[in-house]
């Protein structure tokens, strides 16, 4: 008997059970992402912020789900874990970015300060993690103050004009030149404190500037207040670990890391004897944590 082919197609491979994504599997997965986009929102205290957490990390196709569902709102997911939550990060085209300039109109600061207020985020950031072990280790808690980082950057100011003395370059160059080299240049130009008669720090002094800084990181959850000591003292959250991680490579931060004046620091305005280091490129871009 002669054996013919069969011509017909194959048949398509039985689909798992559970796969196809639902209505509901969508609704969960945006669900999960507006979870991260509460940034103090701790996933212990929401029972169902905690349950999302555990199915995106037992459910490979609900974390796909959840992950395009943040690619396409514009958003960087940085960790998706019960210490972190869903942290997300806006990427540059994101409506949900915020710009430095953005930043400065919300703190009714002048848009030609904007030098500073990019110096005064790098500062906190650096003095958070000084060193490339605290951003590696998960379980790392930074501690700053006000006043802390204002000596630090005051500090490295010192360094700065030390070393633009020595290779006899403009030491008042304009005010709006780019980047570290004409942020410091203003910084050292201003009061530390500016005092209002009612003891009140104005907004324009460095720590008035300092203490924006770090009241908009606290409102984004990526730092939590601890105390009023040295104008106020703060501790670092695992979202702020992630997202100083994720723009630790940028060129401003390795320079004023390499200044050789970040010490490990408790928040207190101690600081590390500045050290002779190797010629750098000032840097256009001190925004951190900001797009340009």
């Amino acid at each position: 008997m002669t054996e013919h082919a069969d011509r017909s197609e194959p048949e398509p491979a039985a689909t798992p059970a559970g796969s196809a994504v639902t209505p509901a599997d969508a609704a969960d997965a945006a669900r999960l992402v507006a979870f991260g986009l509460q940034p103090k929102l701790q996933p212990a205290r929401d029972q169902e912020y905690t349950e999302l957490l555990r199915r995106h990390r037992e459910d490979p196709a609900f974390a796909r789900l959840a992950d395009a569902v943040a690619a396409g709102l514009g958003l960087v997911v940085l960790e998706v874990s019960p210490r972190a939550g869903m942290a997300v990060t806006a990427a540059e085209d994101s409506v949900f970015a915020v710009r430095m300039g953005d930043y400065a109109r919300r703190t009714a600061a002048d848009s030609q300060d904007r030098f500073l207020h990019g110096l005064a985020h790098l500062a906190v950031a650096a003095l958070a993690f000084p060193r490339p072990e605290d951003l590696a280790d998960d379980g790392y808690i930074g501690r700053v103050s006000v006043n802390g980082v204002d000596a630090f950057v005051r500090q490295a100011c010192r360094r700065l004009e030390e070393r633009a003395a020595e290779q006899g370059e403009n030491t008042d160059p304009a005010t709006d030149a780019p980047g570290l080299e004409a942020a410091w240049r203003i910084w050292v130009r201003r009061s530390a404190t500016g005092a209002t008669k009612d003891a009140r720090r104005l907004a324009g002094s460095t720590t008035g500037i300092v203490g924006k800084a770090v009241a908009f990181l606290t409102d984004s959850g990526f730092l939590q207040r601890t105390g009023d000591d040295n104008g106020g003292t703060y501790r670092t959250t695992a979202r702020y670990q992630l997202q100083v991680r994720d723009m630790a490579g940028g060129a401003a931060m390795a320079e004023l890391l390499e200044l050789g004046v970040v010490p490990v620091t408790d928040g207190t305005a101690s600081l590390l004897p500045a050290e002779d280091t190797d010629d750098l490129d000032l840097v256009s871009d001190a925004g951190l944590p900001f797009h340009s």
